[in-house]
């Protein structure tokens, strides 16, 4: 029985850890050929690696045109490339918005904004080249209901929905669809930042303001990207797609 990706060629940015670590698994467990990329290069390697010969890891910082190029070339060794998750992410400490520096502002702007951007410059001409394609943005509930103490980042991620939506529209005529994924906190190695600090306290007062009772897990998102890079959600494009238990009702 052949998987809801055969034959598909994807590339997953922030896949060495988290959400795309669990993204990279799941599309290639549904037989797709993935790019494992990540700025930590011997975690991309070490997921690749994991997952066999129907992946290859990549050292990739999204904000700089040359590694994004490389990481987009990746996928040609593959014949081509059909889905982009642009899946990296950085934040600040949660806390007052005053006390971001201004290196940290760019950063995050960088890396969740400025990357989306580029990933499209060579992304949609390989994917026309292809007939189509899907791009999936993780963007995040604190894009739709943002909350004080995590202010640029909740900025940079309402930039990445509004993108996702204008892409979307823009992108229709070549068959290339644009989803974001919006997902509450999660397991992740941002969690701790997210809450400003690791406790149990913490994460029960974070638990509590999900309906559902619990954060977001990697199997989460990998389900959610997984319908959205398959024909199934053929018809859907533009949708910020909320996976927060949820949070934002």
């Amino acid at each position: 029985m052949s998987g809801r990706l055969e034959g598909k060629v994807a590339v997953v940015t922030g896949a060495g850890s988290g959400f795309g670590e669990g993204i990279a698994r799941r599309f290639a467990g549904e037989g797709a050929s993935v790019v494992v990329a990540d700025i930590n290069g011997e975690a991309a390697e070490r997921v690749a690696a994991e997952i066999g010969p129907a992946a290859r890891g990549v050292r990739a910082d999204v904000a700089v045109m040359a590694d994004v190029r490389e990481m987009c070339a990746a996928a040609g060794t593959f014949g081509g490339l059909d889905i982009l998750v642009n899946n990296a992410g950085y934040t600040h400490r949660n806390g007052s918005m005053l006390d971001i520096d201004e290196e940290m502002f760019d950063r995050i702007l960088a890396v969740n904004a400025k990357a989306i951007y580029l990933a499209a410059l060579v992304a949609v001409p390989m994917m026309r080249e292809r007939g189509g394609g899907s791009i999936i943005n993780t963007a995040s509930t604190a894009g739709l209901r943002p909350r004080p103490g995590l202010t640029w980042y909740n900025a940079s991620k309402g930039w990445a929905i509004t993108a996702s939506k204008s892409m979307a529209v823009e992108l229709a005529p070549d068959n290339i669809r644009v989803n974001a994924l919006c997902p509450v906190a999660g397991e992740t190695g941002m969690l701790h930042l997210f809450m400003g600090e690791d406790t149990p306290e913490k994460r029960a007062q974070f638990q509590a303001s999900i309906p559902l009772g619990r954060l977001s897990r990697p199997d989460d998102m990998a389900g959610a990207a997984l319908w959205l890079a398959s024909d199934e959600a053929a018809f859907i494009t533009g949708v910020a797609l909320e996976v927060d238990g949820g949070r934002c009702v």
